[in-house]
């Protein structure tokens, strides 16, 4: 939108609220000085339902006056807040400053609680029940949402609680996950590996990796053709944390277990992202989720004397 029409649609909406609420006083105005003429019992005539008549009566006076101040507190209200087109209003408020003004008072009340972590290691921290205690309410509002209040994920969403990482498993690693977010991808590979056939016979090779139940036949054929997978997996298809490429010699399984799940993937890739969170949780926060999450697949290292 050109800045003349943002500029004239925002004094027409204006100018339009303005107009309305000075027709109201306007209205008033003119209801008051209409002189209906009366019967001698003060009505107008009008009846309904054989004995409901209209009276003759003037408006209350304190009906007129608070009518009267509830415009007069419109006008200044609009003055002093948005309201009018693109007016911020002369106070300068907004929803978005207020709410950065109260997150400021609560980072504020809450610095001398986290302070009192700050430089210890997330190995001693995961043994201390305070700060588990608020690692834990931190994942409740920030991370269950994905990988559940147990934190042992589902279909796409990693399993917090074992000891099988995609990007790294350390405290750190944990950190600059949750700070900077993850991105995986793996392309549809189906061309890359040959016919449909060799695709199941990859499916099967993949599964005799972890020692899961395949075709012993199909496995060995497939094994040739797993060459175009070890680019990101590994020759030995341990994965690399480097790439987030997951370790396919365990029994974990991100998205899907069995013959045809494989077949699926390898045909139509996957795609996942975690989004950062660095924006919305501070260093000591992520310090207390990162101590947390590690606590949950790891012995707490006991705080020296």
């Amino acid at each position: 939108m050109s800045d003349f029409d943002a500029d004239f649609w925002s004094i027409y909406v204006a100018g339009l609220t303005l107009v309305s609420i000075l027709a109201c006083l306007v209205l008033l105005w003119f209801t008051s000085r209409k002189k209906v003429p009366a019967n001698a019992d003060n009505t107008t005539g009008h009846v309904w339902d054989e004995d409901l008549v209209e009276m003759n009566n003037p408006l209350p006076l304190w009906w007129v006056w608070l009518f009267i101040l509830t415009v007069v507190f419109s006008l200044l209200y609009l003055v002093a807040y948005p309201g009018l087109g693109s007016w911020d209003g002369g106070l300068q408020w907004s929803s978005r400053g207020e709410y950065a003004g109260e997150v400021r008072k609560a980072e504020g009340e809450l610095a001398p609680l986290y302070a009192q972590f700050t430089g210890r290691k997330a190995e001693e921290l995961a043994g201390d029940a305070q700060a588990m205690a608020i690692g834990e309410r931190l994942f409740m509002n920030n991370c269950s949402q994905c990988h559940g209040s147990d934190a042992r994920g589902s279909k796409g969403f990693p399993n917090l609680a074992d000891p099988d990482w995609l990007h790294g498993g350390s405290p750190a690693k944990i950190a600059e996950s949750i700070q900077g977010g993850r991105n995986g991808s793996m392309p549809p590979m189906a061309a890359a590996v040959g016919s449909a056939d060799d695709v199941k016979n990859v499916a099967h090779y993949v599964l005799s990796l972890s020692n899961s139940p395949h075709d012993s036949l199909r496995a060995q054929l497939g094994r040739s053709r797993f060459s175009a997978c070890a680019a990101c997996h590994g020759a030995n298809g341990k994965g690399n944390s480097a790439l987030g490429a997951p370790d396919l010699t365990d029994d974990t399984w991100l998205h899907g277990w069995g013959e045809q799940a494989i077949i699926d993937i390898v045909n139509r890739g996957r795609t996942n992202t975690m989004p950062a969170q660095a924006g919305k949780l501070t260093e000591s926060q992520v310090h207390l989720l990162a101590s947390y999450v590690w606590g949950l697949s790891n012995k707490p290292v006991p705080a020296k004397p």
